[in-house]
């Protein structure tokens, strides 16, 4: 059985992907869940979309965000589409 996304990857490299959530998602399908990997993320416009990790209040996405390995968090629906750039972990602990 094939797993169904809520988003759609245009672009994944080694370091990063470009991932689009449509403004027709069920809010349903985004759930609060954890990835195995640090990542940073960054919206590649201006959004009303939220995030939020665990045991804290949602956030505006307005400029590189940290997502801790194994945190769980989610994404809170806004208007329109979101597009994000996500970067896998930095090696030697560059930053974005």
């Amino acid at each position: 059985m094939e797993i169904v996304h809520p988003y759609i990857d245009h672009e994944v490299t080694d370091e990063h992907i470009i991932r689009e959530f449509t403004e027709n998602v069920d809010p349903r399908e985004l759930m609060w869940h954890r990835d195995d990997e640090e990542r940073f993320f960054v919206a590649l416009h201006e959004t009303d979309w939220k995030f939020q990790l665990e045991n804290q209040l949602p956030i505006n996405i307005t400029k590189a965000t940290r997502i801790p390995r194994h945190e769980w968090h989610r994404l809170i629906k806004g208007t329109g589409n979101l597009k994000v750039k996500i970067y896998k972990k930095p090696e030697n602990n560059e930053t974005v």
